[in-house]
């Protein structure tokens, strides 16, 4: 594999991340404290992360941790399930496993840059961008006119980063079913399901409706548990999950034991933990809106679908990129700019920015970004 370009996203937070005092961009939920996590548990659960043994962990992921993630699914079962390191270990593996030199691969644009740069790496690729004219859906007609004889695999990402669009689920269905009919493999990063206003409706998991899909998920997102660093791959393809598995040996070897206890708590609360995330969200989404409805001449606000990020359009004369800089410099207000999701494969947006709304500070943000603009416009 050649060398990887810098990852742009993850470059920007290693500067900025920590030393904002408004992190405003931040595509998690609200994280909680370890002894918030542990009061969750049963006196079991409990005894079984102090009194766990220190020793290495099962490549594939403890069995009973495997067992309680397939029963987020409707029809997977633990041997369908291969924990990772996080997502990002999740979306190597595949890429690396499913794809050679002389295949083809499609990617949704913009995205998270992994899910570009590491197909392009190993073979073609195809972008086709989300429509920001039709609510960034997907058009299932430009997919269907990009695949070739080669192409193994598609990747896509709903609620999507960084629009936190849903594909409706016709077009969804239609995906499957075009996929199907080519043999091709779906990737998708479902990161952010569950996650969003409360009652939003999410799509099935693509492990559950189609033979050759791979659902990527992680502690991180939805549940806001990042420090866990535990992620996972649902797929109805045994030899895939065990070719995964094996490259897995090169990569992490295994998870964290103490990560895999707290992550059985979050599970088996998964209803608690993901009522409390959308309700920061319910809370958030209107100070957005207000916010936008005071500077109509600045920002173009388009509501998302689900997630707790959005991807406004700004209009100032500066420019989404020194205005992002400025931000942060001079009044401590992080956001990503959209120049950060560009792409190789086809233009992207450039007049954009991802803003958060999944944490509890939003307010102190909002304070410091309204006085910001006061004092750059007069």
């Amino acid at each position: 594999m050649p060398t990887l370009p810098d990852f742009r996203l993850e470059t920007h937070f290693s500067k900025w991340e920590f030393k904002a005092r408004y992190h405003m961009t931040a595509s998690d939920a609200e994280a909680m404290s370890m002894r918030d996590l542990l009061a969750m548990a049963s006196p079991e659960e409990r005894e079984a992360f102090e009194g766990m043994w220190l020793g290495y962990t099962e490549t594939f992921g403890a069995p009973d941790l495997r067992e309680e993630i397939a029963a987020t699914y409707e029809n997977q079962t633990a041997s369908d399930v291969l924990c990772f390191a996080g997502a990002s270990e999740g979306i190597f593996a595949a890429n690396q496993v499913i794809l050679d030199q002389d295949s083809h691969a499609i990617v949704v644009t913009p995205n998270y840059q992994s899910h570009e740069t590491l197909p392009v790496a190993i073979c073609d690729a195809t972008g086709v961008p989300l429509d920001p004219d039709d609510n960034w859906s997907l058009d299932i007609d430009r997919v269907a006119a990009a695949i070739r004889p080669n192409t193994k695999l598609v990747t896509i990402n709903f609620p999507h980063n960084p629009t936190g669009a849903i594909l409706p689920l016709d077009r969804y269905m239609a995906l499957v079913e075009l996929c199907r009919k080519h043999g091709i493999y779906i990737l998708h990063d479902e990161i952010f399901n569950g996650l969003g206003e409360t009652g939003t409706q999410h799509l099935p998991f693509i492990a559950d409706v189609y033979e050759r899909g791979l659902s990527l998920n992680v502690m991180s997102k939805s549940f806001g548990l990042p420090g866990l660093r535990i992620g996972w791959i649902a797929c109805q393809d045994a030899e895939l999950i065990s070719k995964m598995e094996r490259l897995k040996h090169y990569l992490s070897i295994c998870n964290s034991g103490p990560s895999e206890r707290l992550t059985m708590i979050a599970l088996r609360n998964k209803g608690r933990i993901l009522a409390r995330n959308c309700a920061i969200v319910d809370e958030n989404l209107p100070k957005w809106d207000a916010f936008f409805a005071r500077y109509p001449d600045l920002f173009d606000w388009l509501r998302p679908d689900g997630s707790c990020m959005a991807f406004p359009r700004y209009k100032g004369a500066d420019g989404v990129e020194a205005f992002c800089a400025s931000l942060v410099e001079e009044s401590g207000v992080l956001f990503l700019p959209s120049t950060i999701y560009s792409s190789d494969l086809g233009a992207t947006p450039t007049d954009r920015l991802r803003l958060g709304f999944g944490r509890t500070n939003l307010n102190e943000g909002l304070t410091a970004l309204d006085a910001h603009l006061s004092r750059n416009r007069t």
